[in-house]
């Protein structure tokens, strides 16, 4: 789960206001391009389209080339043009060149293409990366031989027949470090014991730390908000250690996993995580054999690292243990009830991050100070996504940890739900599929469907002046106006009004490039000035060569006006 020092000062900003806000103001006249206009031929797929509606063509169909009639209107028109991968698998990347050209010319064509950008990714995202990998692979390193558990509960088997008592203590296994090759025995003691949670706290824990009463406030936010919420949402958590609770164990451990620097004020920590390993059906006797969430201690001094105070760690505590309950409940029905492979690192995240947003609306309206902490790294991941769309794939088999991969799972997820319910999370979850098979299943309709409609949906959904058809929107927020406001509000983390800028120039003179990767696109705008003849496009891969079928590259267009 990723935790950032900046969390703290995006926590500030309100997000409730922006959510389903109204939508006005209409662009200026933009620039027109040249005349004549460009084609490609008679190879072309010929585009004809009015206002709001689209296509997705499919490159290997008409040698990558599309013709655009002329506009016999005064008025200009636009197109928005995407190039994108629909494959359904991870690992699917091609390069590729948009180029336009007027009628009866060969679209130019170079060879040089512009590669994206690097873009690093944190402690905390690269160790949630880390055990999702874990989760899929299935391959762990195994502790040393456990110590005797202190419980009389039994944390370490299923001999358990009810919560452990208050004041009880316990023996656990815990990963200490961020590739989990080494692990560390600590004990703890019971604090707060609710209906579906019980709260150890390390006796080693520095002091004071969270006091009895933050401890049984934390208790009541697991208990009846955040359990009830993700069983809902996404499906019932195993009890394999017959305790009839998950544990939330709070140990330093946690805290050590990134060591105190320099660095404290603006690197990432790890927050809390799930570790599959305790539940999974080969690997959980070795292991702790239960259902634990592992979350930091207060350590306002910063005695074991960065130092954190207990206002900290009751505000984060929350949204981190929301994240990985989701992970802990889709581990569990797809491996332990349905014996499969664990889900898909894009999905499982996606999942995730919509859960924290989930739990932060159950606080609207009467609390949008509170939905704000749990929405707000959602709503920044998915504005890193937009800010270059084609630096990140959607379809990751597992996480890669970087904070734009994990921002367009959250926007995809988003989207679907959106589109098909609330119910699809618990479909999607509660299913023996992973990945695209599982939302294709889930949705009822080609995965590349849903993936070329989301694409056009991040620019039109709530695009001023344009009426989206429905399955072009997103139904739960506009963006536009949420990162406006967002912008107004803290424009060192949003540095534009709206994050996704798509480059903009007359249809012939368009030239694009770039590379493909699974899931996702770039985007163009291509101008057409009033009584300006038509033009055409050329996809294709570096130098004109023929896109690869694996990528399944397909060029999507939507009339705007």
């Amino acid at each position: 789960m990723l935790e950032e020092a900046r969390t703290t000062r995006r926590t500030l900003i309100q997000l409730a206001a922006v959510l389903i806000a109204p939508v006005v103001a209409c662009s200026g006249d933009r620039p027109a391009g040249p005349d004549p206009l460009a084609s490609c031929g008679d190879r072309a797929t010929q585009i004809t389209l009015a206002v709001g509606q689209y296509v997705s063509v499919d490159p290997a169909s008409d040698s990558g080339c599309v013709t655009f009639p002329a506009n016999a209107a005064a008025d200009s028109a636009e197109y928005l043009v995407v190039p994108q991968s629909v494959a359904g698998a991870s690992g699917r990347t091609a390069t590729f060149q948009l180029r336009g050209g007027a009628v009866g010319a060969t679209a130019p064509l170079v060879a040089s293409v512009q590669a994206p950008p690097a873009w690093g990714a944190s402690v905390a995202t690269t160790f949630d990366a880390f055990r999702r990998s874990l989760a899929r692979r299935r391959s762990y390193t195994m502790p040393a031989a456990r110590r005797p558990s202190l419980a009389a509960t039994g944390v370490t088997g299923a001999v358990a027949t009810g919560p452990p008592a208050l004041g009880a203590l316990g023996s656990f296994t815990v990963c200490d470090t961020l590739n989990c090759s080494s692990f560390k025995n600590v004990g703890a003691r019971v604090k707060a014991v609710g209906a579906h949670v019980a709260i150890y706290v390390d006796t080693l824990a520095p002091t004071p730390g969270l006091d009895s009463a933050d401890l049984d406030t934390l208790k009541q936010v697991f208990d009846s908000r955040l359990y009830p919420l993700d069983t809902t949402a996404f499906g019932g958590v195993s009890d394999i250690d017959a305790n009839t609770v998950v544990i939330v164990l709070m140990t330093g451990v946690v805290n050590k996993l990134v060591p105190r620097s320099s660095q404290c004020a603006s690197a990432s920590f790890v927050a809390g995580f799930f570790f599959p390993g305790d539940l999974d059906p080969a690997f959980a006797s070795r292991f702790n054999q239960g259902e634990i969430f592992y979350s930091i201690v207060a350590d306002s001094t910063g005695t074991l690292s960065c130092p954190h105070t207990a206002t900290e760690v009751k505000r984060q505590t929350p949204s981190t243990f929301t994240h990985e309950f989701q992970h802990m409940i889709n581990f569990v029905q797809h491996v332990l009830v349905r014996r499969g492979q664990s889900e898909e690192g894009w999905l499982d995240e996606g999942l995730s991050k919509y859960a924290e947003e989930l739990a932060g609306r159950s606080y609207l309206p009467g609390d949008p100070a509170t939905f704000t902490r749990y929405a707000i790294d959602p709503v920044y991941d998915a504005y890193q996504y937009l800010s270059a769309t084609g630096s990140y794939p959607l379809e990751i088999p597992e996480d890669t940890g970087k904070i734009g991969e994990i921002g367009a799972s959250w926007l995809f997820t988003r989207y679907l739900v959106d589109q098909f319910g609330d119910s699809l999370p618990h479909r999607l979850v509660n299913s023996a599929l992973s990945g695209s098979a599982n939302v294709a299943a889930q949705t009822g309709q080609p995965f590349a469907t849903s993936l070329t409609n989301w694409a056009l949906a991040n620019w039109v959904s709530d695009l001023p002046g344009f009426t989206a058809p429905p399955q072009l929107r997103y139904t739960s927020w506009h963006f536009r106006t949420t990162y406006q406001s967002l912008h107004s509000q803290d424009p060192g983390d949003f540095l534009l009004p709206f994050p996704l800028v798509p480059k903009a120039s007359s249809g012939d003179a368009i030239t694009l490039s770039g590379v493909l990767q699974s899931g996702s696109g770039l985007y163009q705008r291509a101008l057409q000035r009033g009584g300006a003849a038509g033009f055409g496009l050329l996809f294709a891969g570096a130098g004109g060569a023929p896109l690869p079928l694996a990528v399944a590259a397909r060029l999507n267009i939507i009339r705007i006006r």
